[in-house]
């Protein structure tokens, strides 16, 4: 999580600001909003924390409306701290960005490539960590299934989030470009994918065209259609695992359909999930507070009642500034928002600031 919060703070308009990151039914264990809060937070919950430091951190959200945490990695003492105090518990997993040395070494042929012919196992786009698998290949997808399978059959974890699920950034946060130096434009080689063999092959068999011979691959509508279908596939056959558990699967995505489609490849109206957390963080695309209700009124519309969507806030875009962040949770809630998701440890300002939204 460190060099993703790394990435993604080389992005925020201040240097100070803290480090970021068939359809189911509503399940029972999960549903009963009325008896528990309704926002959501994600954590990375610090393994040597003491039990009785754990019990109030949590309680503490607990009483501000938090209805569950998302856990970027497995502790079963914070699972169970959270549970133990009416808490949902979901383990936050990245899903097809995997940076894993065991995997580089074994299969680096899963990895995705770049439409320049470069390999995500070898040369990882932007950052170190950015390496994306090919969402096309069966044995990606019999990999994620397994995960998924580990994760749900434990009896302390109440649901999959998934994270990262989508393809690499074709086109950065706007408040990223003069960071790594790119003007994005148009769409460049060497941050589109997947142009791997398994990708190619499978679209030639579908259209009878290869992808690398289009003229403007950005503009070819059917080739960007075959990669939303691709992650499609991924998400709804984690989302069968989930189902058989009877258990909660959701994902954290990217801010509105539009976007979400444009720079990663991401359909995530389309996807058959419990919930979903659009990371509406403003200061990253340059856009003011009232953003975040605009982006909440697109993907509720596009969802048109298909499950709830949480608003995800990134709490150093605002600065300290409770009145800004009231407005910000506002805009949400009166835009169509189940609740609100923070990304970020919050203070007892800003929980005091979520009981105002019950």
């Amino acid at each position: 999580m460190n060099k993703r919060r790394s990435f993604i703070k080389s992005g925020l308009l201040t240097a100070s600001a803290p480090l970021l990151h068939l359809s189911l039914p509503m399940l029972s264990m999960a549903s009963e909003t009325s008896k528990k809060g309704k926002h959501w937070i994600w954590i990375n919950p610090d393994h040597k924390q003491e039990a009785a430091a754990i019990t109030k951190e949590y309680a503490a959200l607990k009483d501000a409306g938090i209805r569950g945490i998302l856990f970027e990695s497995d502790s079963e003492k914070h699972f169970r701290a959270a549970k133990q105090l009416g808490l949902e518990g979901h383990r936050w997993n990245w899903t097809m960005n995997n940076g894993s040395k065991e995997l580089l070494a074994k299969h680096p042929e899963w990895y995705a490539v770049s439409r320049d012919g470069k390999s995500c196992a070898t040369h990882p786009p932007y950052v170190g960590y950015y390496r994306w698998l090919c969402p096309s290949k069966p044995e990606v997808i019999a990999f994620l299934k397994n995960e998924a399978e580990k994760i749900l059959a434990k009896d302390y974890i109440d649901g999959l989030h998934l994270d990262y699920i989508r393809f690499c950034d074709v086109v950065l946060p706007l408040n990223l470009w003069s960071q790594y130096k790119v003007d994005q434009r148009t769409e460049m080689a060497e941050y589109d994918f997947c142009y791997c063999e398994t990708c190619r092959a499978k679209f030639k068999a579908q259209t009878g065209k290869d992808p690398l011979e289009f003229t403007y691959p950005d503009e070819a509508l059917s080739w960007r259609l075959f990669r939303y279908e691709a992650i499609n596939n991924v998400v709804n056959t984690l989302a069968e695992v989930a189902q058989k558990h009877k258990k909660w699967i959701s994902a954290a995505v990217f801010p509105t359909p539009e976007v979400a489609r444009r720079n990663v490849r991401q359909d995530w109206t389309n996807w058959n999930l419990s919930a979903v957390f659009p990371m509406i963080y403003h200061g990253f695309y340059q856009e003011e507070v009232k953003w975040i209700g605009e982006a909440v009124k697109e993907g509720v519309h596009f969802l048109n009642g298909k499950f709830p969507l949480y608003a995800g806030i990134y709490l150093p875009d605002f600065k300290g500034n409770m009145e800004d962040l009231a407005a910000g949770m506002g805009h949400a809630m009166k835009n169509g928002a189940a609740g609100i998701s923070l990304f970020g440890r919050p203070s007892s300002e800003v929980l005091a600031v979520l009981k105002q939204y019950p």
